[in-house]
């Protein structure tokens, strides 16, 4: 296990420092990139007649559980991570629009993206149930705005909309997590719940979730205040993401929602009224590093997992067709709720929906939930079409987001940057 582990460590290492070197891609999605090429030189030299590399690599990316260690070890971490630095002023601020694409988004997302699956699969000749389909919806739902809210940030976006991605993101990953632990839960079961046992299984996921986060983040900015001592308030924080990560697993609640409701409490109560100076630069610091590091691995993770993938045409095809719908689906869970709340007086900054609907990442969370459906033709199917989903939204969406937003805002000051046109 440890050989493993210094090997990608190692290997990641290595891709991060060509990215950087000679790319100069913004470093997540830099990192992924890098990681497809090497995965493709080693496809080539395998055809070549050279193929231990490859067989070599295939063994060490088999050995690695992807959906495992991102749900239970780099998910929990890169939440709290994310949450740490999360201004509860601001998310109060603008809870209506992440409040309505994180819920009522994922689930609405969730229906007409398998609702589009189900007819493109069927066009196609595939035979694929509808509740894979909707399974497909659920995990391809959740948005992921690592790779690009640096982009953002540096393209000169507006806070309101960057405090809005993050927002969503923060909370949509827990959602869902929740829809499709639900759907697999009925497709494993293979009986079909009523009403009321869907609300109470999404209530004991989603609350449950929130009252552990309540719980474990109440805890530790307790002990906190007994104390003064960076050393000791950084493991705290440590234990509370992967002890509280595995407490939400054996309780059967959301871990993700834990987490990021136990990483708003500690980033903002702890940080504003417990933390000495020294404390609260280590902590900033430290799951600063953290962050970067996991997702580094993350999208090498994503990048070489194309050598355990068999693809065709009709895959990408089918895959282009998939983005198309996951498109449309975005923009159709954005607009209403947006063009809703400005009838109520909310402002939003010019080119939301654009941003939003194109900014609209899907990563690493797709990739891990679909790893975790049951074994068979369908899982194979729709994992080799998530994986293209995700590499081409994070490759096109990702590098193009930036030009996107810039072009928006072109010669508009700051002060003007209030409507969508």
């Amino acid at each position: 296990m440890l050989n493993l582990v210094a090997a990608f460590i190692s290997l990641t290492t290595l891709l991060t420092y060509v990215n950087y070197r000679f790319i100069r891609l913004p470093p997540t999605i830099g990192v992924m990139a890098t990681a497809l090429i090497f995965s493709v030189l080693l496809q080539l030299a395998s055809l070549a007649g050279f193929p231990v590399l490859e067989l070599e690599m295939q063994r060490l990316i088999r050995d690695i559980d992807f959906s495992e260690i991102l749900m239970t070890w780099f998910l929990p971490a890169l939440l709290f991570a994310g949450a740490l630095h999360v201004n509860l002023d601001d998310l109060r601020s603008y809870k209506w629009p992440i409040g309505l694409l994180a819920t009522f988004g994922v689930l609405l997302a969730t229906v007409i993206i398998g609702g589009l699956a189900w007819l493109i699969f069927d066009l196609l000749g595939w035979q694929v149930p509808l509740l894979y389909c909707l399974l497909f919806g659920a995990l391809i739902s959740p948005t992921d705005p690592i790779a690009v809210m640096g982009i953002l940030k540096s393209a000169g976006a507006p806070k309101p909309l960057s405090t809005t991605i993050v927002g969503e993101s923060l909370f949509n990953d827990g959602t869902a997590v929740v829809v499709f632990s639900i759907l697999l839960s009925i497709l494993l079961s293979g009986a079909t719940p009523t009403f009321g046992e869907v609300g109470w299984m999404f209530a004991k996921e989603a609350v449950g979730g929130m009252l552990v986060g309540l719980l474990l983040g109440g805890v530790t900015i307790l002990m906190m205040r007994g104390i003064d001592q960076y050393q000791v308030e950084v493991m705290l924080t440590i234990a509370l993401v992967f002890g509280g990560a595995a407490l939400s697993r054996a309780l059967h609640v959301s871990g993700p929602i834990a987490m990021v409701v136990a990483g708003l409490i500690v980033g903002n109560y702890g940080r504003l009224h417990i933390m000495s100076d020294e404390t609260r630069r280590y902590i900033d610091k430290f799951w600063e590093l953290i962050d970067e590091i996991l997702n580094t691995l993350l999208f090498a993770l994503i990048g070489m997992e194309l050598l355990l993938l068999p693809f065709s045409w009709l895959h990408a095809g089918a895959a282009c067709l998939l983005g198309a719908a996951v498109l449309v689906s975005r923009l159709a869970t954005v607009a209403p709720p947006i063009l809703l709340l400005r009838q109520f007086g909310h402002q939003a900054p010019l080119g939301t929906i654009r941003i939003l609907a194109w900014g609209g990442l899907r990563g690493g969370v797709s990739v891990a939930l679909a790893l975790s459906l049951p074994l068979g033709p369908e899982r194979d199917l729709l994992l080799a079409l998530t994986y293209i989903v995700v590499l081409v939204s994070i490759l096109v969406q990702g590098l193009s987001i930036g030009p996107l937003v810039r072009w928006i805002y072109r010669g508009q000051p700051r002060s003007l940057q209030s409507e969508e046109h």
